[in-house]
């Protein structure tokens, strides 16, 4: 029989201990080749976000978040490694902004308008700060 073995980050842990229970974690599981390791794969970014990853204007893990006070709905969503968005309530992830404020609102919208960084700032902010650059 196979032997499974889950080795978590102290930083995961972390997150864990200090989540609410109104926090939604998402675990990724990759299966490995057998040997052990304690580097883990290099993930490149790709899609919308990998510029703004790229230049180090989002994070991995970096959280987004986008209130309508007029329609009386927000959203949380989590940037992966690769550049995906997980969308709080959603088991698959979005490839785009616009995608994951999407499954959110229900409507076409234009994500890079709508979510937000922790500090408030766009990510059309974030890009075109990019640009400017």
């Amino acid at each position: 029989m196979a032997t499974l073995s889950i080795h978590f980050n102290p930083a995961v842990i972390a997150s864990l201990a200090s989540a609410s229970n109104d926090d939604t974690i998402h675990v990724t599981l990759t299966l490995g080749g057998g040997e052990t390791s304690s580097q883990p794969a290099t993930v490149v970014p790709h899609g919308p976000l990998a510029a703004l990853m790229q230049a180090g204007l989002l994070e991995s893990g970096s959280e987004l978040t986008f209130h309508q006070r007029r329609a009386n709905r927000s959203g949380r969503a989590v940037v992966t490694a690769d550049g995906q968005l997980i969308v709080d309530g959603h088991s698959s992830t979005f490839p785009s902004p616009s995608k994951a404020a999407e499954a959110v609102t229900g409507n076409v919208i234009n994500g890079w308008t709508l979510w937000q960084t922790r500090d408030g700032v766009t990510l059309d902010k974030l890009r075109s700060q990019l640009d400017a650059e």
